[in-house]
């Protein structure tokens, strides 16, 4: 590698010169880059003051009345401020530093990442423009740190001071996010640098950042090992360091090879499952690849591009992706930018699609874009299975108008999976109405006492108690006789119990789901649900007091009654209808959604039972459902059940048997 010019990070002089180019001739790239000059304005006149101290965890910034994230207010002093519930205008104060969940800490984060952004900003802004007023601030602001870095204490989420923590941040990952940007500005601003301060920068920043704060901290394939990888590599780089740069590429446990190689599905989802933390990923992969390429390294491969396809395969009508795992919903729109490096380094109709569809009015536009892209046509959507990263969809119809389901039945996803196995998330003509409730921040109770619970999904609980961590299998997927379908297996997910979920999309309006479960002895089965709208008759029953268990206690206004009859449950959004079988107990209820304030009715369909299937459909536009017994079977058989559907005019049947694996979905 030839490594003796500057800057070689985020750009190298040949991308410089060809930014320069496509300012020139695109007067849309003009209008992003003088919006960023006249924020540097104000960056050349505000005075350097760093924090005393590092930033605390962004976990913590939330609400502890209902869980809603917090907004930063009014500055009360030098580095105390108000904390605003997002949701009812409640005020919180920070601690005044007395423990690692103060909120003022968690804003100071937010100051050092700022400072690394600026730092980054005026370094590419002394690059175009040449003027020395730029590369000065940035030298001021880098300097701060030279002086500031060493003073900081070594801790973590909790105020530890032990591997695993940060200094600016408190986390070996939140150190890497502030790192990467902080090493890009200094990098475009480096040669005007004396020697002196070059080694000051090196030895009292960047080898203390990289070598004894962040190396020491292995986490393998993870998300958080690619940003560590990415602020090593790029410190690596700059240094001229070959040492750091194959620590970041090329150790066998951890580097950037390995993590593509083991991280990465054929399907092109990465493996924690949680769609947010694809992007957190893919955001932690490009400074990496592109400094490397900067250097004449090639790591834009096969892995990489997958990463970028993925997403685009197995978005929702309206481009958001589920709320799986540890995930909010992820609009695709809002995550497009690194869309711009992936189409200036792959190039695909598909990037140009989803580019033509945004502002395409960031950094990303900026930095990597070029010609303006149409938006192109409406989508035609058609069911598939992706069994590598264990999803299935059903769907029919055309655009955002379309039905959509994805059934997930696939690998856990790790640390940030969720016990949810067989779980569904069901779109309908612009907004989900099946819903995952995704995840909260993660130092709220809540986190894990309702949205890490089997209970918070559409999947069976039982005894009250979650999942196993599992991996389930399709048994069967297709289409016949006009339906839609996928069979799956939930494999371990409770000892002694066999759970096989089928679902069955009849039309664009209706779904139809049966539950086949056989345990080991007679245990208490919960069938849950949680449906997006409002109830218009919340029936049938008495109060019902949930238990005091994970989950369960989360759920309010709850009613129930028992039945061996077929029975409709109505809301705004569609009818959910238990067909008749076993006798069941149907409870009505509100879980959490966003927040506790955030109500989403919920139904669980409760047996106390050995075997048993339950089979129950939704139907979205609010058409009366019926549903009986096809012969041969018995609904109330667990293993082999024949199931009738009729609405409207159209009346199917189908049958599911467990016994035969080869045809285990008939229509009858």
């Amino acid at each position: 590698m030839n490594l003796s010019q500057h800057p070689r990070l985020l750009f190298n002089p040949t991308g410089i010169e060809a930014l320069k180019q496509r300012l020139a001739k695109q007067t849309w790239l003009q209008a992003i880059w003088q919006t960023k000059l006249d924020k540097l304005a104000g960056v050349l006149e505000e005075g350097v003051e760093l924090p005393e101290r590092g930033g605390g965890w962004w976990h913590w910034y939330a609400s502890p009345k209902t869980g809603a994230p917090l907004k930063t207010g009014q500055q009360l002093s030098k580095w105390e401020w108000e904390h605003i519930d997002t949701v009812n205008g409640e005020v919180f104060l920070g601690d005044r530093g007395q423990s690692s969940t103060d909120y003022d800490l968690c804003v100071l984060m937010g100051v050092h990442g700022r400072w690394a952004q600026k730092v980054r900003d005026l370094g590419l802004a002394y690059q175009i423009t040449g003027e020395p007023r730029y590369a000065a601030k940035a030298r001021e602001i880098l300097l701060a740190y030279v002086s500031a870095y060493p003073t900081y204490a070594l801790h973590t989420t909790r105020g530890e001071a032990k591997v695993g923590g940060g200094k600016v941040g408190p986390q070996t990952l939140d150190e890497a996010v502030w790192l990467i940007p902080f090493a890009q500005g200094a990098d475009m601003v480096w040669d005007t640098l004396s020697d002196a301060e070059q080694k000051q920068i090196t030895h009292d920043v960047l080898e203390v950042a990289a070598r004894e704060v962040i190396l020491p901290h292995e986490m393998k394939v993870h998300n958080i090992q690619c940003w560590k990888n990415s602020a090593v590599g790029l410190v690596g780089f700059l240094m001229g360091d070959e040492e750091l740069i194959s620590q970041a590429i090329d150790h066998p446990e951890r580097g950037y090879h390995k993590q593509m190689a083991d991280g990465v599905t054929p399907d092109g989802q990465w493996w924690e499952g949680a769609w947010g933390y694809h992007f957190y990923t893919l955001s932690a992969l490009w400074p990496l690849t592109e400094a490397a390429r900067n250097c004449g390294v090639n790591l834009y491969q096969d892995a990489l591009n997958r990463m970028f396809d993925g997403p685009i395969r197995f978005a929702m009508p309206h481009m958001h992706l589920p709320a799986f795992n540890d995930s909010h919903e992820v609009d695709l729109s809002e995550r497009a930018s690194l869309y711009e490096i992936a189409q200036a380094r792959y190039g695909s109709p598909d990037y140009a699609e989803l580019l033509g569809k945004t502002r395409r009015d960031d950094d990303f536009a900026l930095w990597f874009g070029d010609e303006p892209f149409n938006p192109g046509n409406e989508r035609t959507w058609e069911s598939t299975n992706v069994p590598a990263s264990g999803y299935a969809v059903l769907a029919r119809g055309k655009g955002e108008d379309a039905t959509w389901l994805c059934f997930k039945y696939g690998p856990h996803g790790g640390g940030h999976g969720h016990p949810d196995k067989l779980n569904f998330v069901l779109y309908d003509r612009g907004r989900v109405v099946g819903v995952d409730p995704g995840t909260a921040r993660y130092g709220l109770p809540a986190q894990a006492g309702w949205y890490k619970t089997s209970l918070a999904h559409n999947v069976l609980v039982v005894d009250e108690t979650s999942q196993e961590r599992a991996e389930g299998k399709c048994l069967a997927f297709g289409r016949a006789g006009g339906l839609d379908y996928c069979v799956a297996d939930a494999g371990a997910i409770y000892e002694g119990v066999r759970h096989v979920r089928t679902l069955v999309l009849v039309d664009a309006r209706t779904l139809v789901i049966l539950d086949q479960i056989v345990c080991d002895r007679e245990r208490r089965l919960d069938v849950a649900y949680h449906h997006r709208g409002q109830w218009t008759l919340q029936e049938p029953g008495t109060t019902w007091t949930p238990p005091d268990l994970d989950g369960y206690r989360y759920l309010k206004d709850a009613h129930a009654m028992t039945t061996g009859e077929g029975l409709s449950l109505k809301l705004d959004s569609g009818v959910i209808t238990l067909g008749a079988g076993d006798k069941t107990q149907v409870i009505s209820a509100t879980g959490m959604g966003d927040n506790q304030e955030d109500r989403v009715p919920t139904i669980l369909f409760r047996r106390s039972a050995r075997e048993t299937a339950f089979v129950w459909a939704i139907s979205l536009d609010g058409s009366e459902i019926s549903l009986g017994t096809d012969k041969p079977s018995k609904l109330a058989l667990s293993t082999h059940v024949g199931v009738r559907v009729t609405t409207g005019n159209k009346s199917v049947g189908f049958e599911v048997n467990l016994s035969k694996p080869e045809t285990v979905f008939v229509v009858s």
